[in-house]
């Protein structure tokens, strides 16, 4: 069962450049496996999908993250302590990947879920950019309407402060979901599931998404022996895939062309999404990272390190559209799908959607390469730093009835062999985030070799925007002043000293000891890669 709530998600690209939806929707089928759907599976397996070729590397035995949580179920249904459904708010862009089977032959991952465990999902469609109003109505109305909630992933610590979603430490502790696992889990282990799943130190959410923000490029530009030549006399030195950001001013300024159609980078200068490509700038100035907080909680933006990002952030502009601060990613993605950019900084399904051959609308198809986020150099090295941003988390709501069982659809949704097969499936906006993804061939047909490589090396190198409570706040402060400084209302430094007397606002409102442990925790899940140079 499907339900949808509100308008439908806004369509990634314009009408010229959409992608097909592989597969077509199937009905639910018969409840727990059957003698003949089980003989099916690769010997000793107990569960996962059959129908096509390879099927076997998505099956599971006993003793995995996915057969205990389906073991787990059904020993619930048997004793009467499981729900007939388990409803499931998820974002409409996502639904796809849950209800349209992949790759052909497939059964959906809704249908086996429902075959194995006898426990309908019941999806209550969330409109894209919605989620968390949704979720926060639920909760202060106490409607109970869902058991589960997918939001974005920086929203974890005012969920968790309101009591509204329920702490997940015991069910972890039960059901072993290996998240930390050296070859299948998150990049970089205990750090990535503390980036992903925890706040404070205890689990609230399952990640379901990898919105890892990913540099990408014009193979055709770059490889061409005449823009090599003109690139090297006017620069003094080989045209490449920018590693610094004065490298990446350079390229930009290079192939900035809009007379000719061609803008020289478009990673995203609007309100609500920007301010992700100033945090890049911002954490990479200082070696192993530039914090946004002290260890005490006293803001560190109003200094020489979030100043000059602010000015190089503003300065960027030239190599961008006159339209630049109205931009959204669906400009973005329409635009470099037209071949209107050199390079831009995006989700890392922009290769999934764009380098397909599927999308007859796209110019750019086998035109793509990526690289990893520019970074600033140090003694050390250089401090190259991606950021986590939007990207949806699933928790368990606290007016569950049913919260084991909640979780257990989560851990086997989230576990090695079901997530990679799932976020392979091109329907929906679910990416790919662990090592074993990474490693997967159909996420690998899917995202492109290429992509893969350096998505997997993007993670490692991704710093944690604000996820502690007053999140929404915090950003607010912080994007309307950029906003001020793009528009020249505000010079970058008045801009930066607005931002931490606000910021110092919402610390005391908020709590400053509540806030100071939840900038203690979070030092965790930030990377420690440093690049030769």
């Amino acid at each position: 069962m499907i339900r949808r709530t509100g308008v439908t998600r806004r369509q990634i690209l314009s009408a010229g450049a959409q992608t097909a939806i592989i597969g077509s929707a199937i009905g639910i089928a018969p409840r727990w496996i059957r003698p003949a759907w089980a003989g099916e599976l690769a010997p000793g397996m107990i569960g996962g999908p059959t129908g096509f070729p390879g099927a076997e590397r998505y099956q599971y035995g006993p003793d995995t993250p996915e057969g205990r949580a389906v073991e787990a179920a059904r020993a619930l249904k048997a004793s009467g302590q499981a729900p007939s459904r388990i409803v499931l708010g998820l974002s409409d862009g996502s639904i796809g990947q849950l209800t349209q089977p992949f790759p052909e032959g497939a059964p959906s991952v809704k249908a086996l879920w429902e075959r194995e465990t006898g426990i309908e999902i019941d999806i209550v469609g969330l409109p894209n950019g919605q989620e968390f109003t949704r979720v926060m109505r639920d909760i202060s109305t106490r409607s109970g309407e869902m058991d589960i909630y997918s939001t974005e992933w920086n929203r974890l610590g005012d969920l968790a402060e309101s009591g509204g979603i329920a702490v997940l430490d015991d069910f972890v502790a039960k059901h072993r979901p290996e998240w930390d696992d050296p070859e299948t889990g998150y990049v970089n282990g205990k750090q990535g599931v503390s980036l992903l799943n925890e706040y404070r130190g205890s689990t609230y959410g399952v990640s379901l998404d990898g919105d890892f923000q990913c540099w990408v490029y014009r193979t055709d530009l770059f490889g061409d022996e005449r823009e090599q030549a003109a690139f090297r006399e006017r620069y003094g030195y080989d045209l490449a895939p920018p590693r610094t950001w004065a490298q990446l001013n350079d390229v930009a300024a290079f192939f900035h062309r809009p007379d000719q159609g061609l803008l020289g980078s478009t990673d995203l200068r609007n309100q609500g999404w920007g301010y992700t490509n100033w945090y890049q700038r911002y954490c990479s100035m200082a070696a192993p990272n530039q914090y946004l907080f002290g260890d005490d909680g006293t803001p560190l933006v109003n200094s020489e390190a979030g100043i000059r990002a602010t000015e190089d952030y503003v300065a960027s502009l030239s190599h961008k559209s006159p339209d630049a601060l109205s931009w959204g990613w669906p400009e973005q993605y329409g635009n470099f799908a037209q071949g209107g950019a050199a390079m831009t900084c995006a989700f890392s399904n922009l290769p999934k959607f764009l380098d397909n051959p599927a999308n007859e609308g796209s110019q750019v198809t086998g035109r793509i390469g990526s690289f990893l986020p520019p970074g600033t150099q140090h003694p050390e090295g250089i401090v190259s730093r991606s950021v986590l941003w939007y990207s949806l988390t699933a928790m368990v709501s606290a007016q569950s009835r049913h919260p084991e069982a909640a979780y257990l659809l989560l851990q086997w949704l989230g576990s090695a062999r079901i997530y990679a097969w799932m976020t392979a499936n091109p329907a929906g906006y679910f990416d790919p985030f662990r090592l074993s993804d990474f490693s997967d061939p159909l996420v690998q047909q899917t995202y492109h070799d290429y992509h893969v490589r350096v998505l997997k090396e993007t993670v490692a190198r991704t710093v944690p925007t604000i996820n502690y409570p007053g999140a929404g706040a915090f950003h607010n402060a912080l994007d309307e002043n950029l906003m001020a400084a793009l528009t020249r209302a505000k010079t970058p430094a008045q801009a930066m000293a607005d931002v931490e007397a606000e910021w110092r606002r919402i610390v005391r409102r908020t709590g400053e000891d509540k806030i100071v442990e939840a900038i203690q925790k979070n030092k965790a899940a930030w990377p420690t890669v440093i690049d030769p140079a």
